[in-house]
């Protein structure tokens, strides 16, 4: 496989699993991913062997009592306590709150990097789906360099830790599946990193 369809097959995954992690699933952004993984064959297109995948498409598939706006809500937005806070500061920072050091430290690397996220709403850049969306855009427009950075400084310290308390707390048939996908994504990524995964200590 050449870069370019390396480079594209990235960006994939990172847009697909970035817009499901931040947007509602009945958004113009994700309604047609949402229907496409509820009935189509997308496993012949993610960039994973299709026997590690075919569980995970089973799963998204499983019809549950509740829907799929209401766990979107129950896990993302509240009024509850959030099961799996999605942003890193909030498993990074030893008081795990929002716009902790960490969330401090992705802006300063974003300013070196002239980098212009903007944000829909007055919340912290280190969201997991923006994180991601970020990390397809730099590959899309061939910051090498600046994806790996922003993997193993900034993503990647703590997601595998979010992603184990997402899936065992998701209680929702799709979003169990889509943790499990993103596991399987993000742990392969790693494992073609040029640089190392920081070691950060984890507050939750």
């Amino acid at each position: 496989m050449n870069e370019v369809s390396d480079r594209e097959l990235f960006a994939f995954s990172a847009r697909v699993l970035g817009a499901l992690f931040y947007f509602s699933p009945t958004s113009e952004q994700t309604a047609p991913l949402v229907n496409a993984l509820t009935h189509g064959d997308w496993v012949q297109d993610w960039p994973l062997a299709q026997e590690v995948l075919h569980p995970v498409a089973e799963g998204f598939k499983t019809p549950a009592s509740e829907t799929l706006t209401d766990a979107w809500q129950r896990l993302f937005i509240g009024p509850y306590a959030l099961p799996a806070p999605p942003w890193g500061s909030v498993w990074l920072d030893r008081e795990s709150v929002l716009f902790g050091d960490s969330t401090l430290a992705l802006r300063q690397w974003m300013r070196e990097n002239n980098i212009a996220f903007e944000m829909q709403q007055n919340e912290p850049e280190d969201h997991f789906g923006t994180l991601l969306l970020l990390a397809a855009w730099l590959a899309e427009n061939g910051h090498h360099t600046e994806r790996d950075q922003l993997l193993a400084w900034h993503l990647l310290p703590w997601s595998t830790r979010f992603l184990s308390v997402f899936v065992e707390n998701a209680a929702h048939p799709f979003y169990t599946a889509l943790g499990k996908l993103a596991q399987l994504t993000l742990a392969d990524w790693q494992s073609t990193l040029f640089i190392p995964v920081a070691d950060k200590p984890l507050y939750r």
